[in-house]
């Protein structure tokens, strides 16, 4: 999982299967602290801290947005870039340290998302399309021969110095999933010249394994394969899964770890030998501010057109809308409640601010991800019972008015989320299905009367109990009440809003309603199911990268490590198995988990951004949907 700041917070992100982290518990590899000044937003996705979020992007190295030769790109205040090895643990498994830092200079070895496109990208990837064989048991990749900015060629080596390292200290690596994918269902890897062959002990999903294991591999310089300043290794070159490699790349992760967390050592050769994307890091601070120049070196399509990007550290939002207000800016965030004049519907962009549109033009851009609340499926939590109920469930969801909630809160901007499959998700990935529950409120009193449930005292009470036809269920006692206490996030206006909203739905239909908030830490272990919550929202859901393939393994399958409610359901284990392991798409799962409601689905919020009129870009100024920024995109 990663942690993202982005205009609307920070977001958690999931990984491979089960999110990341095999079987460890939910909450551990979480940050232990958080800026205050962020919002939590739909990679696992959080929710929504304070108005404004975090990531910005500008241009101006002399402090004027004029100048087209520089970009300076805001980072989230309190969330600099503090960790440059691109083999890394969930503490810093963040879009500040990866899609908005490591990505510029080390590129992963298969790339996704342009603009606004989710897709797989053959032009930007370092090798080309993987080839299955053997009944989708082994791939084969080809390296396209590009090259470090010290001149040796991105070969299998590179690639293997990883899946070595990655074998040797699985756990250390915030994509690992215990007993999934690479490195647990490797039989064998090796590679020669510009060619890698890995063959697993079952047949894999080729999507799944592309979309979630390969893209997360970063092949890496063989200046890095060493255990001290002194001393040379034998990570990169060793047999793979023999114990002497696993001892050399568990030394040489020891040392590169170390360096790592010194940003003084950043710009130094150690670090920008191994550059092969389109930026090199020329200066760095201990602030966090950092200068980018491009790599001369680079053998992508796409080579950069400016001189000049600069991400600036930011310690509050008001610096940040300051400098957007000024014009030192060429691309900042924006909150939606500062718009005067809402989208003119949902998924398009209206009247920008005010204050800035004679300079900049407002543009929008959705997340690769779904927002959601966590149901409380656990024992330990004595009204489980009500929540085991699926008729319960659908109750709670039907009143939901998210179409109210996007208009009403966050000015039109923002998407209706139905199952766990982001927004933008390709017809080749899974079919599109109409909501199941729209907003309705008669169709969730409908349900509560036909399972025995009756009004008293203005409270939906258990009258009819049981476990047969129209009766309340199992475990549910006779003058049982209807009441569900709920914790979200604090420090969000629109968070307060969405669930002022929605309390006042469930409370009309007589559902009693406590509620409470808390700090984002303290809620991600409220949701865990320790203190009985019925409804936990840490304020977004979940977001994919940088996994790509929105399978279900890291949510819904029992021992997941997001997994928050505990939810269990044979039948939907079996539909995500299928989509992982098999050759089906991701159709029957995502229906069948929009239908089963494991969770209650939340509106998302889009991210808005301010892009200033004189400077060009030939795809979307604004971060793609995975939360890269790609300022080689942009020309004077």
């Amino acid at each position: 999982m990663t942690f993202d700041a982005n205009p609307r917070g920070v977001r958690v992100h999931g990984g491979p299967l089960a999110g990341r982290g095999g079987s460890r518990n939910p909450v551990e590899g979480l940050p232990t602290t958080m800026s205050t000044h962020l919002r939590l937003f739909p990679r696992l996705a959080i929710a929504a801290l304070t108005l404004a979020g975090a990531m910005a992007l500008g241009a101006s190295g002399t402090g004027a947005a004029t100048n087209r030769t520089t970009i300076s790109f805001a980072e989230a205040p309190g969330a600099n870039p503090n960790y440059i090895f691109p083999y890394l643990g969930c503490a810093y498994a963040s879009t500040n340290n990866i899609n908005q830092f490591q990505n510029l200079m080390f590129r992963p070895l298969y790339w996704f998302g342009l603009g606004s496109s989710a897709d797989y990208v053959p032009s930007l990837s370092l090798a080309t399309t993987p080839k299955f064989t053997n009944a989708n048991r082994t791939v084969t990749i080809k390296m396209k021969g590009w090259r470090f900015a010290d001149g040796e060629v991105v070969s299998a080596k590179s690639v293997m110095f990883f899946l070595n390292m990655y074998k040797a200290d699985p756990t250390s690596y915030c994509g690992y999933n215990a007993g999934y994918g690479i490195p647990d269902q490797v039989a064998s890897a090796s590679g020669h010249g510009l060619s890698v062959t890995i063959t697993f002990t079952k047949p894999v999903n080729a999507n799944w394994l592309l979309y979630n294991y390969l893209s997360e591999i970063t092949p890496m310089a063989q200046a890095w394969d060493r255990s001290s300043a002194s001393q040379s290794s034998t990570c990169a070159t060793g047999a793979y899964g023999a114990a002497s490699t696993d001892a050399a790349c568990k030394a040489v992760e020891a040392y590169l770890a170390k360096q790592s967390t010194n940003t003084a050592t950043y710009t130094g050769a150690l670090w920008q030998r191994g550059v092969d994307g389109p930026w090199r890091l020329t200066s760095f601070d201990a602030a966090g501010n950092a200068t980018f120049q491009p790599n001369p070196h680079y053998s992508g399509p796409q080579r950069p057109q400016v001189r000049f990007v600069k991400e600036v550290a930011y310690t509050s939002v008001q610096a940040e809308e300051s400098d957007l207000l000024s014009g030192k800016l060429s691309v900042g965030y924006i909150d939606p409640g500062v718009l005067t004049s809402p989208a003119p519907t949902i998924g398009r962009t209206g009247a920008n601010w005010v204050a800035l549109a004679s300079r900049y033009d407002l543009v929008s851009s959705p997340t690769w991800g779904f927002n959601f609340a966590a149901f409380n499926f656990s024992a330990s939590d004595p009204r489980s019972p009500i929540i085991d109920q699926l008729y319960v469930r659908q109750a709670l969801q039907y009143a939901v008015d998210q179409t109210g909630i996007i208009k009403g809160v966050d000015k039109g901007y923002g998407t209706v989320i139905d199952s766990p499959l982001p927004p933008l998700t390709p017809s080749t990935l899974a079919r599109r299905f109409a909501n199941p529950y729209p907003f309705n409120v008669a169709a969730a009193t409908t349900l509560l009367s036909a399972h025995g449930w009756s009004l008293v005292n203005g409270v939906q009470t258990c009258t009819v109990p049981g476990t047969g036809p129209g009766q309340c269920g199992a475990n549910i006692a006779q003058g049982t009440t209807l009441s569900l206490n709920v914790v979200w996030t604090s420090g969000s206006a629109n968070l307060d809003q969405t669930f002022a909203t929605e309390i006042a739905s469930w409370q009309a239909l007589g559902v009693q309603v406590s509620h409470s908030t808390d700090a984002f830490n303290n809620v991600i272990g409220d949701c865990s199911g320790a203190k009985g919550f019925e409804i936990c929202d840490w304020g977004s859901g979940w977001t994919y990268p940088p996994s790509y393939y929105p399978s279900g393994e890291a949510l819904f399958m029992p021992g997941g490590v997001f997994n928050v409610g505990s939810y269990s359901d044979a039948h939907m284990t079996s539909l995500i198995r299928d989509s992982i392991a098999g050759s089906a798409n991701l159709s029957s799962y995502a229906l069948y988990a929009a239908q089963q409601l494991p969770v209650l689905y939340q509106p998302q919020a889009t991210n808005l951004y301010e892009v200033v009129k004189n400077l060009k870009w030939t795809v979307s100024p604004a971060p793609n949907v995975f939360g890269d920024f790609m300022p080689e995109y942009s020309h004077p």
